[in-house]
């Protein structure tokens, strides 16, 4: 009679174990899909960010004109992902605008880059927070190309 009883209870102290263990796992597994859905939308945001740097930049190269600048409405931008804000960059290196980094403003450890066609300069603006119309624009200046993102 022993046995069954020490089965009965081993098998219920086992599922009550698993019943308390499986949500941690659980909320493991969830946050990390969200957190790859997060990336996901910042590589489209990024991506729509550097091929409108790099249109911009094409077409302020094919002018003859010494000194030119266009500028674009990013309209496409969403106020959010994922229900937080996030922030667009220009990253410098070398003194040249090498991609463009989007990542969340509270955890920042979610960011995605694109990279720039190369020959930009960063000018000043090349930071921007979620929430607000933003600009992007591309400038001649002589011989060098410089690229900027602001608040519209």
């Amino acid at each position: 009679m022993p046995a069954p009883t020490i089965s009965h209870v081993i098998c219920t102290t086992g599922l009550v174990i698993l019943i308390f263990v499986m949500p941690f796992f659980y909320a493991n597994v969830v946050n990390n899909i969200d957190a790859e859905m997060m990336k996901r939308e910042l590589r489209e945001i990024t991506d729509y960010v550097s091929n409108t740097m790099t249109n911009l930049y094409l077409l302020v190269n094919s002018t003859n004109h010494v000194t030119a600048s266009l500028e674009k409405e990013l309209v496409y931008l969403p106020s959010d992902v994922e229900n937080a804000l996030y922030i667009v960059e220009i990253v410098e290196s070398g003194g040249n605008a090498s991609k463009i980094t989007a990542y969340l403003k509270n955890r920042p450890s979610i960011a995605v880059d694109s990279w720039l066609a190369p020959g930009l300069k960063v000018s000043a603006g090349n930071y921007v927070e979620s929430g607000r119309t933003v600009v992007a624009g591309c400038s001649r200046n002589g011989t060098s190309f410089y690229a900027w993102i602001r608040y519209g």
